[in-house]
């Protein structure tokens, strides 16, 4: 009877095993869209495009992100009312210190911008005073903001998404 009990238990255990080391077996999956190994007297690094980072290290010669992918997007957010001749452009984006905000035909046009979070909230405003205007945006934690350039009848001229590292 006891022989009998050891029998039909086997095939519990073999599977209960089995799917112990199925589990263990899982390994990181990505698609890459491409990669390869790079070979120099500093040693040699393999690499991939597009795996998300996954690690970072940081020291005072330099920072390193391993499974880099550094994603990014860049929008610009119109407005489809074009009636204000003004051409902006908003740069460098993404940025870590300084917003730019250049108008390449200014004409001394009271313009104005808002920095607003996503949730709507403003965080910075001011005036555009020049062909380019520069708009600090060291202090802010890395997230997307939106900048809107308004005239000084509080009209929206333009609308941009900006990234923050």
């Amino acid at each position: 009877m006891n022989n009998m009990r050891k029998k039909k238990s086997r095939p519990i255990v073999i599977l209960a095993f089995g799917l112990f080391w199925a589990v263990l077996a899982q390994a990181q999956e990505s698609i890459n869209a491409s990669g390869g190994d790079a070979t120099g007297s500093g040693g040699t690094v393999a690499y991939t495009i597009g795996q998300v980072t996954y690690t970072s290290q940081s020291s005072i010669t330099g920072d390193i992100a391993q499974g880099v992918q550094q994603a990014y997007e860049i929008f610009t957010v119109g407005i489809s009312d074009n009636s204000f001749q003004i051409s902006l452009s908003a740069f460098p984006n993404p940025g870590a210190d300084n917003l730019t905000i250049q108008i390449s035909d200014f004409n001394k046009e009271k313009l104005f911008y808002h920095l607003f979070d996503t949730q709507g909230n403003v965080i910075n405003n001011g005036q555009v005073t020049s062909q380019q205007t520069q708009i600090n945006i060291s202090t802010l934690l890395p997230a997307t903001y939106f900048i809107s350039i308004l005239n000084q009848e509080n009209q929206k001229i333009k609308l941009f998404k900006i990234i923050k590292n």
